[in-house]
């Protein structure tokens, strides 16, 4: 296996949430120990992760949508097929940035609905589809993530009404703080649980608590919550405190 090769699958297997230490990415990858050592060296001095004792860290960062789109799809597609059947033929829906509200996406084909986004990869999946009334919001194109952000964005959600709106995050903490890794993204995120009546956040098990310095909402402001695992005691107990309903792909959770 190539070298270049090797360090994708590695920084992959990170941001994953795989596995970090040198002695199972070696066990991985099928290749030595010590070619895995000099690996992550390489990585660090690119300054792509960080080395610990006896293995690496990654920060997650603005991954390209690429390169996320490839990570737990089968969970995604879970969450997703789930989340399309919460909606009815008829109704308006806002699909936000990400991998999974792509997902989702890929499920509405064939039905009666008007879907707005700010999600490039969503509007290519749907631009065909006769039947979907397809509203792509205006802004800045975000070319590594796929998605339009700024205050055109904003200004678009402001004039806009939406029946259900599906969140993405890159993690939920404890007291059901949803986080994004990406401080352009979350004015956005914000101005589109303004604009709709019902929130559903997606979020597959590495979303807890997964990523992010930036908090995008509380609580307070989510309707459900659609995942594929059970979620953790304490961000359960936040978010039912907060009426939120908890579902796992399929469902209620208990």
């Amino acid at each position: 296996m190539l070298a270049e090769r090797r360090h994708q699958l590695i920084l992959r297997a990170l941001r994953s949430g795989g596995p970090a230490a040198v002695t199972d990415l070696s066990e991985q990858l099928g290749v030595s120990p010590a070619t895995i050592r000099r690996d992550l060296v390489k990585l660090e001095e690119d300054g792509l992760l960080t080395r610990v004792h006896g293995g690496a860290v990654v920060d997650e960062g603005d991954q390209p949508f690429a390169e996320v789109a490839e990570v737990r799809v089968p969970e995604k597609d879970a969450i997703a097929v789930f989340a399309a059947e919460m909606i009815r033929d008829g109704q308006s829906v806002l699909l936000d940035i990400g991998t999974t509200a792509y997902r989702l996406a890929r499920q509405l084909h064939g039905r009666r609905l008007t879907v707005i986004t700010s999600n490039l990869v969503v509007y290519e999946e749907l631009a065909d589809d006769e039947g979907i009334e397809l509203v792509l919001l205006g802004g800045m194109v975000r070319r590594e993530y796929r998605s339009l952000v700024g205050f055109l964005t904003e200004d678009n959600l402001r004039q806009l009404h939406a029946d259900w709106l599906f969140l993405g995050t890159s993690g939920v903490r404890p007291g059901g703080q949803v986080m994004d890794t990406t401080v352009v993204e979350v004015p956005v995120k914000r101005a589109m649980i303004k604009a709709s009546d019902k929130v559903v956040l997606l979020a597959d098990a590495a979303k807890f608590p997964g990523t992010g310095m930036a908090r995008v909402c509380g609580p307070e402001d989510l309707d459900v919550v659609v995942t594929n695992a059970p979620v953790d005691a304490a961000t359960r107990s936040s978010l039912e405190e907060a009426g939120v309903e908890v579902v796992l792909a399929g469902k209620v959770q208990e």
